[in-house]
């Protein structure tokens, strides 16, 4: 399974740290495009706002209610993320 998303990081002693937790096995090898903010308007269609993050972050959400969501996903999931930010 192909994912995409976009997250925030710090570039510290030469190593990229994610800013929030991201669903991936240590050392797995990922590609990575990097932009600095200046060149990413703050309110792109693909980037969370702090206060998003803080929020899902007390979400309590079981294993099957996330399959079930994602059962009703049609195409990819980058796709249905793209539009629904699209229409906020």
């Amino acid at each position: 399974m192909v994912m995409e998303m976009t997250v925030q990081a710090v570039y510290e002693d030469g190593v990229l740290r994610p800013l929030q937790p991201v669903p991936f096995l240590d050392r797995q090898e990922l590609t990575v495009t990097i932009s600095d903010m200046g060149n990413i308007s703050p309110d792109h269609r693909l980037l969370v706002s702090p206060e998003e993050w803080a929020n899902a972050a007390s979400d309590d959400i079981g294993l099957d209610e996330v399959r079930r969501a994602l059962s009703t996903i049609r195409g990819s999931l980058s796709e249905a993320i793209i539009d629904e930010r699209r229409d906020r």
